[in-house]
């Protein structure tokens, strides 16, 4: 029998001595009963095949029916899984961190289950562990999730070496489990996400526009896209745009604003960001203004190839040159002019979308 280590944390002023025992409890192989949003679980080092076994005995749980592994930043979904759909990278955006596992390809060809809990002693376990940690629910196979420390520790006394009382779990059910190694998706198991929010995610359009400085041409195609969707009723595409080169903040040009203020635009508000691998991998269509952009985005990303575009190139525009010049420090006519080869672009690309 173990000798179990109880302490009491505030989930929200938790002790960062008694957070940092624990991650190192779990990394030396130890079982540790944390608190997450959904329901308490049991921390273990992955990498520890006796942690790993002794945790299923612990749990009375078939050998065949894996772990689900939890992280503490969205973008680790790298390290474990591959050939990652656009549809995660949807989802993570909304739901993580948050009640939702995502069962994806592994690294090594089979299936993992990934989870980023919405809890700050959770996460601040696993980043200060520097180990991969599994965390299924602290209860015995077969019976119901514990919503508490007390119906955690009820059946884990003497079963694990540290356990960590934070209250009650906020949501007190079990995440949402999707399987996204098929398509179309399937729904494992329904829990605090419902199946009718996963579903609107995954059914979106995101659409990426790409110019230099996301100062003039991908503001004019973005703001533009915008208004033809508003007037088509069309809620379920979002439209944004970056930069390849950029400082994050800075507005639209001048002449973009006045170019399509004509159009009864108003980019007045607008601020200019630099492109980013989750902006990529998150988008089904990216649409770039040269050549030069999207090597760039295949730079950073080679994986999305595939909906990778030049603007004109996807609006099937019949032009010997497939680029939209830049129109920065020209005259307002050249932005007139630009504005409207994209609007021409664009008006195509919505009625394929």
């Amino acid at each position: 029998m173990t000798v179990t280590k109880i302490v009491k944390i505030d989930p929200l002023h938790p002790d960062h001595h008694l957070v940092q025992e624990a991650a190192h409890i779990v990394a030396r192989g130890g079982l540790v009963v944390i608190p997450t949003e959904t329901v308490y679980g049991i921390a273990v080092n992955m990498l520890d095949v006796q942690a790993q076994a002794r945790l299923y005995e612990i749990k009375q749980r078939p050998k065949n029916k894996p772990f689900t592994v939890h992280i503490e930043e969205k973008m680790r979904i790298e390290e474990f899984a591959g050939r990652i759909p656009t549809a995660a990278y949807k989802l993570i955006e909304k739901f993580w961190p948050g009640p939702l596992t995502l069962l994806l390809k592994s690294v090594s060809g089979g299936m993992v289950g990934l989870r980023m809990p919405d809890n700050r002693v959770a996460r601040d376990i696993i980043a200060l562990a520097r180990v991969p940690v599994v965390c299924p629910s602290a209860n015995l196979s077969g019976k119901p999730a514990p919503k508490n420390f007390t119906e955690a520790i009820k059946d884990m006394q003497g079963l694990v070496d540290y356990a960590i009382d934070a209250g009650p779990a906020t949501l007190g059910v079990e995440s949402t489990i999707v399987d996204l190694t098929v398509d179309p998706a399937q729904f494992i198991r329904e829990g605090a996400i419902t199946k009718e929010a996963i579903s609107a995610v995954i059914n979106t359009k995101q659409v990426l526009f790409i110019c230099t400085g996301n100062s003039c041409r991908s503001v004019m195609a973005d703001a533009y896209l915008r208004k033809l969707l508003l007037e088509k009723n069309r809620t379920d595409v979002f439209v944004s745009s970056a930069g390849i080169i950029t400082l994050p903040g800075l507005g639209a040009t001048s002449g973009t604003k006045q170019a399509l203020q004509q159009e009864g635009i108003d980019v007045s508000n607008y601020h200019s960001r630099g492109v980013t691998k989750e902006m990529i991998k998150k988008s089904d269509l990216i649409l770039a203004m040269e050549k030069i952009h999207e090597e760039h985005i295949l730079r950073m990303a080679p994986e999305v190839k595939n909906r990778l575009f030049l603007l004109k190139e996807f609006a099937k525009i019949d032009d010997s040159d497939l680029s939209i010049p830049d129109p920065i420090g020209k005259p307002l006519d050249t932005y007139t002019r630009t504005l409207a080869v994209i609007k021409e672009a664009v008006e195509k690309v919505s009625n394929l979308l």
